[in-house]
């Protein structure tokens, strides 16, 4: 592969997304350069250019859901080969801290985070990244399917701290892309009974399609109730994809008593939660944060053998040259994943 010297990248700012000219990295020992193919946005990002992200700061290089093709290799870096096609593990630990020394990388207490406040991001014809951060993709999975590991490492992580789902009554607040993929992988690990909720008729027709046993309307003012009737007991475990005030306040209601509440959900500020029932009633609130090694793996396995209906997750692609218009797709409610293509020549675009 010639790797040319000058490269394109997004660069999102204040009020302004960008393609930019920029020099070419070159990897150094340790690294890989990846050929970036194709990118997902993120309701991370679409919060970060919003300047709603409570830990990303503008101007920042998008592009933590990136799949691409390794174009060459640093020294010292013999696992994985030049031309493998691979995805990134964003989370960019500093290996030496108690979390990183227990196993819990993503919990780093010096993290830093790939496409996200990072100096590089996936949104770029080529970005260098340590070896040790990238997963090579199976050839059973296209691009499209494979931009979907990352993303779908959120929901395996957050359903493994939250137990065993199987024969259980679960709730997922949110039907954007986060819920959805929630609901393949309780429905892939058993639960019992399933109950989404949305203020948009769009999403929740979808996620029956996907699977949901019932699909709520978020904005009626009595959705505990509803849910609860829904299941027809309070909920065991209720995954929280929004993170305001009036889910956590509503997870809370559906979980009671002895329930499970998981934070998935990015949250834009604090919330106040009915502390009380949180602790009378026994609930344990858990959060989430993105991933690790395994939850890739298991995301992987989840893919090939079919769990996650692509075609029903990865609704847009837009090339790069139209990153504004991907972002614009993204917070609009009408798509669920979409994609930005980098290398338009494997990627199918939209107009």
């Amino acid at each position: 592969m010639q790797i040319p010297t000058r490269m394109r990248r997004v660069v999102v700012s204040s009020g302004s997304i960008d393609v930019v000219d920029s020099p070419t990295p070159m990897p150094g020992p340790g690294e890989v350069l990846v050929h970036s193919v194709v990118s997902g946005v993120c309701g991370s990002d679409t919060h970060a250019a919003h300047g709603r992200h409570p830990f990303i700061a503008l101007p920042y290089h998008p592009g933590h859901e990136v799949v691409g093709v390794v174009a060459a290799r640093g020294d010292g870096v013999d696992t994985v080969e030049v031309g493998a096609r691979v995805t990134v593990e964003p989370d960019l630990p500093c290996w030496q801290c108690k979390q990183c020394r227990r196993g819990a990388e993503n919990l780093c207490e010096n993290l830093r985070f790939f496409g996200c406040g990072y100096e590089q991001g996936g949104m770029a014809d080529y970005f260098t990244i340590p070896a040790d951060r990238v997963h090579v993709v199976p050839d059973e999975l296209d691009y499209r399917a494979a931009a979907l590991i990352e993303p779908l490492s959120t929901p395996v992580h957050a359903v493994r701290l939250a137990g065993d789902v199987r024969g259980q009554a679960v709730v997922i607040l949110g039907a954007g892309t986060i819920g959805l993929l929630v609901l393949a992988v309780v429905r892939a690990h058993g639960a019992r009974r399933v109950v989404i909720t949305d203020p948009l008729p769009a999403k929740r027709e979808r996620a029956l399609r996907l699977g949901a046993d019932v699909a709520l309307d978020a904005g009626s003012a009595d959705g505990v109730t509803q849910a609860r009737a829904a299941l027809g007991e309070s909920a065991d475990f209720v995954f929280d994809c929004v993170a305001i005030e009036s889910t956590m306040r509503a997870a809370i209601g559906m979980a009671s008593k002895g329930g499970t509440v998981v934070v998935l959900g990015v949250p834009t500020g604090d919330v106040a939660v009915p502390l009380a029932l949180v602790q009378d009633h026994q609930i344990r609130i858990q959060g989430s944060a993105t991933y690790l090694p395994r939850d890739y793996e298991e995301s992987i396995r989840l893919l090939t053998a079919g769990a996650v209906r692509v075609d029903e997750i990865v609704t847009a692609e837009v090339p790069m040259a139209r990153a504004a218009d991907a972002y614009a797709l993204s917070s609009g409610g009408d798509h669920v994943k979409v994609l930005v293509g980098i290398d338009e020549q494997v990627l199918a675009t939209v107009s």
